[in-house]
């Protein structure tokens, strides 16, 4: 339960300040600095903080993530450097997807019609071969579509669908996207 007075005391529990002390520690130790080639000590580390990663993940070690344990990425997905998963709430990654540098996820926001500004947490999710490019902004509780792709410096407020290219501030659909599978095989539905 988040503090419902942001002026008049933390927005989260001491249990969960004391383990993103943790983390943050440890991000710097044996994140932050390891080589850019060691993606499989990268999942250690946030598989050991109860992250949900799948095989082949790709995380680059200037990526910035709030709460790992908040936090599931599908198999053979990209962080790029500079990415932050402000994950205040869950944030689902699907596989296959690629966030690129300087994207910027974020789950929370507060509540300005109450007095104090509440913190509130929405969930984000990308869905599989979605693609967010360099800079991208996703507000809290969005859904980018399966297929989707997501414009450099794009600010995305609403959920996007699945299999279009989408761009601007505010994003929009621009296009569709022809489907494929997982194996790169497009559909012919």
């Amino acid at each position: 339960m988040h503090n419902q007075d942001t002026f008049t005391g933390p927005s989260f529990p001491l249990r969960d300040r004391l383990a993103r002390a943790v983390w943050n520690l440890c991000r710097v130790l044996f994140f932050r600095f390891s080589p850019v080639f060691c993606h499989g000590w990268r999942r250690f580390v946030l598989r050991s903080f109860g992250a949900n990663i799948g095989r082949g993940v790709h995380i680059y070690p200037a990526v910035k993530i709030w709460a790992p344990w908040n936090l599931e990425i599908g198999d053979e997905s990209g962080i790029g450097n500079g990415a932050i998963l402000y994950s205040q709430g869950p944030i689902r990654i699907g596989k296959r997807v690629v966030i690129s540098q300087g994207s910027h996820l974020c789950t929370g926001t507060h509540d300005y019609d109450q007095s104090g500004n509440p913190l509130r947490t929405h969930p984000i999710e990308v869905g599989d071969h979605a693609w967010v490019a360099a800079e991208a902004f996703i507000h809290p509780g969005v859904r980018i579509g399966t297929g989707t792709i997501i414009g450099a410096r794009a600010v995305v407020v609403k959920d996007m669908p699945d299999w279009t290219i989408c761009a601007g501030h505010p994003c929009t659909p621009l296009k569709p996207r022809k489907p494929f599978d997982d194996i790169g095989t497009h559909s012919h539905a």
